[in-house]
Formats: structure tokens, C-alpha cells, sequence
């Protein structure tokens, strides 16, 4: 198997002119460049990546942390970052946690270890303070708010989204109005802010009214069992659309509003409405983001999507 020395000696030129052809650098003659590679074409050769890598000191490999490998939003915002990073040549693992802590904190350590260029985390268990003191390793960029914490992110506006649903709904007159979330609100920030959101538009919210560890369609169903049990109910906004398609197998549109997020293809093919925050966009931005190197934040806007006739209106 050819190497890099015999072809240096096919070609007349050093090995580390060679190298610089390898690693794409760009003071090299077009003369030279063109030769070089006619001579490893003709002797079938494929570069050692890990060396290569070694040279130029990047991989162009970077890691995603994501919670589920099978979950609506994972897919969704893995489908932003990957085509960002084929754009741009980079290869992408996916390392899936199950909110593991000691999961999380291997795949960390791994950064560390220079396993990858960098790192993005979709969603976490771990603590800011945790992974920001990685950062002296690689670039990590979260895809929610690091808040005061130096680590660069991409800001879904979650809050804003649901203070101005639960605003509208309440201008419309509704006052009966469910939930469903997923984590506890000391596991999951999303959780703490439509809860917060909730409690400061709409009031204090009855135990009845909310159903926790909603994740899956599947879980939308057994929610849509309890919320049929409950009378004069108008209103569900749940934390994600399949979540609401499994409740519309038990409920329906006619008689309760659902409302569901991330505009999935259920909630297209079920017609009803959703909070759209573009997390594919996030995925994008985050690793523009991851690139850049720097310590910043990036808001991504929300829609809302009406679909069903009897869905409150966004002002």
C-alpha cells in the first residue's frame, strides 16, 4: 500500500509539500497541487484521516448530546444541525442520554479527550456549571438559555411563546385549561416555564388540570382518557404534537381546543394548531454557532400556527 513518502518520490517534491497538498493548505502551486493528486489517484490512495487530523489539528467531526434517539424533537432539531454540517463537510455523532448524569458526564469526558471538534447539547440533565467548565477542552453550544453562564446558545423563545398563547386564550374568554408537560420543573426548564407562564395569565392550576410525563403519542392517549373524565374542559396545550394526537384519539376538536407544539406532520395531518419554534432552525444556527467559537446567544422567533376554526388568535 502506497504511503506518503512514495509518492513525495513520484512526484519530486518533499513530503511535507506532500502534506500541505493533503491537508488542503493554499500556498501550494497548482502545478504541484495537480500532480500530486494525478500520482495518488493513479496509485489508488486514501489518506490516514487520524493523521490528517493530527496535522491540521481539527477533525471536522463534531458530537451532538441529544436525550432520545426516537423522540419528534430530536429528530426535528438533529435535522437542522445535520444539514448545516454537511454544508460544511462535518461528520456527526449522535450520542443519545436518557437525562443519564453519569451518561452525560462520559460523553464529556470524551470532549475532553478531543473525541470531537466540539460539542452540542440539545438537552440536558447536567448542570451549567458542569458543562461549562469543559469549555476550556472545546466549544459547546446548548440549544437553550445558558442564562449568566459563559457558554454560547441558541434561545428558543419558549416563554414568550407561552405567555402570549395563554394571554390570547384568556382575552377569548377561556378559563378551563389543561396541561401536559413532560420532566419535572426542576428537571426540565421548558416544564418550570409554562407552568410559571400559566400560573401568572391564567391563575392557580388545579392538579386535575395537569398531566406529567407526557412524552410520546402514547402517552397522549392515557392524558386524553383523565382530561375526558373532566367536565366544562375548553382548552389542552400540551407539550408536543404527537402528545396532542394521542389525546384527540380520546377527544374531540369540536368539543376541547388542543393545542400542540413543535408543528410536526401530526398536527398537519390532524388539523390542529401548534407553536411552531422552529427548533430545525435552531439546530442550524447552533452549529453556525459552534463554528464561530464564540461565547454568544442566538434568539430563534416562534410562530403560531392556527389551524382549527375554534384555535385562539395570535395579535
Amino acid at each position: 500500500m502506497a504511503n506518503i513518502r512514495d509518492i513525495a518520490k513520484l512526484s519530486g517534491y518533499s513530503v511535507a509539500t506532500v502534506s500541505r497538498v493533503l491537508n488542503e493548505h493554499p500556498y501550494v502551486s497548482e502545478e504541484k497541487r495537480a500532480k500530486i493528486l494525478k500520482i495518488m489517484h493513479e496509485l489508488d490512495y486514501i489518506p490516514n484521516s487520524k493523521a490528517r487530523d493530527l496535522s491540521s489539528g481539527k477533525s471536522k467531526h463534531i458530537a451532538v448530546m441529544i436525550p432520545y434517539a426516537n423522540h419528534p424533537y430530536s429528530e426535528k432539531i438533529v435535522s437542522g444541525i445535520l444539514n448545516a454540517a454537511f454544508r460544511d463537510g462535518y461528520k456527526v455523532t449522535l450520542l443519545p442520554t436518557n437525562y443519564d448524569l453519569e451518561v452525560e458526564k462520559r460523553y464529556l469526558d470524551d470532549l475532553a479527550a478531543k473525541a470531537w471538534d466540539g460539542m452540542i447539547i440539545t438537552s440536558k440533565k447536567s448542570s451549567f456549571e458542569q458543562i461549562a467548565s469543559y469549555l476550556k477542552h472545546a466549544p459547546i453550544v446548548c440549544c437553550e438559555d445558558t442564562a449568566d453562564f459563559p457558554i454560547a446558545c441558541v434561545s428558543i423563545k419558549r416563554e414568550e411563546s407561552y405567555i402570549d398563547l395563554f394571554t390570547n386564550l384568556k382575552k377569548q374568554g377561556y378559563r378551563t385549561i389543561g396541561l401536559t408537560v413532560g420532566r419535572t420543573e426542576k428537571e426540565s426548564a421548558s416544564t418550570g416555564l409554562i407552568l410559571r407562564s400559566y400560573k401568572e395569565v391564567i391563575g392557580s392550576l388545579k392538579e386535575t388540570m395537569l398531566v406529567r410525563n407526557c412524552r410520546s403519542f402514547e402517552d397522549g392517549i392515557q392524558a386524553g382518557i383523565h382530561f375526558a373524565k373532566l367536565k366544562d374542559l375548553e382548552v389542552i396545550v400540551t407539550n408536543g404534537d404527537d402528545v396532542a394526537a394521542g389525546i384527540l384519539q380520546q377527544l374531540s376538536q369540536e368539543k376541547v381546543i388542543v393545542i400542540g407544539e413543535e408543528n410536526l406532520l401530526s398536527s398537519q395531518l390532524l388539523n390542529f394548531s401548534t407553536i411552531d419554534h422552529h427548533i430545525d432552525k435552531c439546530g442550524e444556527a447552533a452549529f453556525q454557532l459552534l463554528l464561530e467559537g464564540k461565547i454568544r446567544t442566538v434568539s430563534i422567533p416562534y410562530t403560531f400556527i392556527k389551524r382549527h376554526k375554534k384555535s385562539p388568535r395570535q395579535n
